[in-house]
């Protein structure tokens, strides 16, 4: 089966306001995604030249208030209405465990989309091991294993090369979608990666 490559914070609204509509996408197209949750913080500095801490009162008010009401809206996906409480939280946990459901050769679809609904939805704190164990479980998988495996050397490596691998890349943010090395940022570019899934566009990225 050929492969989507999803780049994306754990936390990271965007992600979640486009995860449903993502996985239906994949499916209708027989693409598998491959999950490469990062640690946002230095790709988006690397990639723009600044961190989240320069964008301007408007900015924020904007692109992290206004457009996530009107995405979730329009993706049909109910958000808490304001910024998680637990949002500044190490992410490393949770990024960990879908790691280690790919890594024991299942499908991280369902808990990826869990894991972000749950941030966004239910004020989730994803730093927390009984948290995150009540996800993965409520969601089919079983959470001791993964909460086990996602404490590995290697998956914790792995987390580390995803991000490099952002970087390398210059992927801007989250999230981040390639289909067949074509970028794609934003979960308001899903209507594109549809498109380009059955017919790709002209030119190349990067050029």
């Amino acid at each position: 089966m050929s492969e989507i490559e999803y780049f994306y914070s754990v936390h990271s609204a965007f992600a979640y306001l486009g995860s449903a509509r993502f996985k239906e996408i994949a499916q209708e197209a027989g693409r598998r995604i491959v999950h490469r949750p990062v640690d946002l913080g230095p790709v988006v500095q690397a990639a723009r030249g600044h961190g989240f801490g320069a964008f301007t009162p408007a900015h924020r008010a904007y692109y992290f208030g206004r457009e996530i009401v009107r995405w979730s809206e329009f993706r049909r996906a109910p958000t808490i209405g304001r910024r998680p409480t637990h949002h500044d939280n190490d992410l490393t946990l949770a990024s960990c465990m879908i790691i280690a459901a790919v890594d024991a050769g299942l499908s991280a679809d369902n808990l990826a989309h869990a894991i972000l609904e749950a941030h966004w939805r239910n004020d989730a704190d994803h730093a927390d091991p009984d948290t995150l164990a009540s996800i993965a479980s409520d969601a089919g998988y079983d959470a001791g294993l993964l909460l086990e495996r996602a404490g590995n050397a290697d998956v914790r490596a792995q987390f580390q090369a995803n991000t490099e691998e952002a970087i390398a890349r210059s992927v801007f943010g989250s999230p981040t979608y390639f289909v067949d090395g074509d970028m794609f940022y934003g979960q308001d570019r899903l209507e594109l990666v549809e498109r380009a899934l059955q017919t790709p566009f002209r030119g190349q990225w990067p050029r």
